[in-house]
C-alpha cells in the first residue's frame, strides 16, 4: 500500500514537471554551446544578437511551461472545491413536498466556492425543515462549524419530533466543534495565536418548519427574519431572538413562533445579513427589500440569480461577507369545499329529549 502510494506521488510529480523537460533540455545545449563552442564566442554584433535571441527563447519557454503548471494545478483545485461545495452545501432539490425551493451563495473570499454561510431543505414526518445560518468570519476558517452544525441537522430534522429538539442537537454539535478547535489551538501545541479563534466563533441561525397546511414553525437564533412575497413584500415576524449558538447557552424552554403563514403561491425569502450589509463605493447598503419589491411572482431560481446580479453591480464584485439565499414558494395547491352531490340529503338532527 505504501508503495504504491508513492509511486502515485512520482507520476503525480513526474507530470508537473513535464512542461519544464523541453525548455530545461533546451537551455542546457544553449549553455553548453555557449561556453563549448568556440564560435558562439566570436565578439560581433550578429553573435550578440544570436545568443541573446536563444537566451531569450529559453527563457519564455521556462516562463509558459511554469504557467501551464500552474494553470493545471489552479484548474484541479478549482475543481476540488466545487466537489467540496456540492457534498457540503448541497443544491436543494426544484421541488420538496409541494415546495419550489432554490439557492446559491457568494463567497467573499476571491476564488472560494464555500464560505461561512450555510443552508439546507429537507422533508421530514414533521414537515419541510429549513436551516439557514451566518459562521462568524467567511472563507475556509469557518469551514469546520459548517460541517458540524449542517452534519446535525441533516440526521436531526429526521430523529426529533419537536423544533426545539433539532436546535438543541445543533447547539451540542457546535459546542463539540469548539472543544476541538479550542484544544487545537492551545499555545502549547501551536506555539502562535490563531487568526481566528474558537473562543470567538459563533453562528447566527434561523430553523423554520413548513408544515402541510402552510403554518410555519420558526426559531431564531440572532438572524434576519425571511421576506415574504406575496401580493406585497414584507418582512415575516420570528419571535422574539435567542443567542446566537456559541455565545451563550440556549435557555431551557424552546416555543417556536407559530403565529406565521405561507399561503399558496407565496414566496420566502431566507438570506444570510451579508445580502443587507453589502455597501457599494460610497457606503450605501444594498437594498434588498427593493430588489425583492420588483419580483413578485418570479420563480425562485431565477429570482435567486437576479438577486446575486444586483448584488455584485452594487459593490462592484467587492462582496465584504459570504451571502447566501434560500427561496422557497409554496406550489401546493389550495382545493375549494366541494359541493354535495345531488340527491343526497343531509340527515337531520334526532330530536332531543327531555326529562
Amino acid at each position: 500500500m505504501i508503495r504504491t502510494r508513492s509511486l502515485v506521488s512520482d507520476g503525480s510529480r513526474l507530470r508537473r514537471l513535464a512542461p519544464l523537460a523541453l525548455p530545461t533540455a533546451w537551455g542546457a545545449v544553449t549553455v553548453a554551446w555557449k561556453f563549448g563552442c568556440p564560435l558562439a564566442r566570436q565578439p560581433g554584433l550578429p553573435m550578440r544578437i544570436a545568443t541573446s535571441v536563444v537566451f531569450l527563447t529559453v527563457g519564455i519557454g521556462l516562463v509558459l511551461g511554469l504557467r501551464r503548471g500552474l494553470a493545471r494545478e489552479l484548474a484541479l483545485v478549482r475543481a476540488v472545491a466545487v466537489a467540496t461545495q456540492q457534498a457540503l452545501l448541497r443544491p436543494p432539490p426544484a421541488r420538496l413536498d409541494g415546495l419550489a425551493l432554490a439557492a446559491g451563495q457568494l463567497s467573499a473570499s476571491r476564488g472560494a466556492c464555500v464560505g461561512g454561510d450555510l443552508y439546507e431543505a429537507v422533508a421530514t414526518p414533521y414537515g419541510v425543515r429549513i436551516v439557514i445560518g451566518d459562521v462568524r468570519g467567511h472563507g475556509l476558517a469557518a469551514l469546520g462549524a459548517v460541517v458540524a452544525v449542517l452534519g446535525s441537522f441533516r440526521e436531526a430534522a429526521h430523529d426529533e419530533a419537536e423544533l426545539g429538539g433539532v436546535l438543541r442537537r445543533l447547539e451540542r454539535a457546535l459546542e463539540r466543534h469548539l472543544r476541538e478547535r479550542a484544544r487545537d489551538e492551545h499555545p502549547a501545541r501551536t506555539g502562535t495565536a490563531p487568526e481566528h479563534p474558537a473562543a470567538e466563533e459563533f453562528v447566527t441561525l434561523l430553523l423554520l418548519e413548513v408544515r402541510s397546511d402552510g403554518r410555519l414553525s420558526v426559531l431564531n437564533c440572532g438572524h434576519p427574519g425571511p421576506y415574504r412575497l406575496g401580493r406585497t413584500v414584507e418582512r415575516l415576524p420570528v419571535g422574539d431572538p435567542l443567542p446566537p449558538l456559541g455565545v451563550l447557552p440556549l435557555p431551557a424552554a424552546l416555543a417556536p413562533y407559530t403565529a406565521a403563514r405561507l399561503r399558496p403561491g407565496e414566496t420566502l425569502v431566507l438570506y444570510t445579513d451579508g445580502a443587507e450589509e453589502a455597501r457599494d463605493h460610497r457606503g450605501r447598503f444594498f437594498a434588498l427589500d427593493t430588489v425583492l419589491a420588483g419580483m413578485c411572482g418570479v420563480a425562485p431560481e431565477a429570482l435567486v440569480r437576479e438577486v446575486h446580479t444586483a448584488l455584485l453591480h452594487h459593490t462592484g464584485g467587492r462582496l465584504t461577507d459570504d451571502v447566501a439565499l434560500l427561496v422557497v414558494r409554496n406550489d401546493r395547491v389550495r382545493v375549494p369545499a366541494q359541493p354535495a352531490e345531488p340527491g343526497l340529503r343531509r340527515p337531520r338532527p334526532a330530536p332531543s329529549s327531555h326529562c
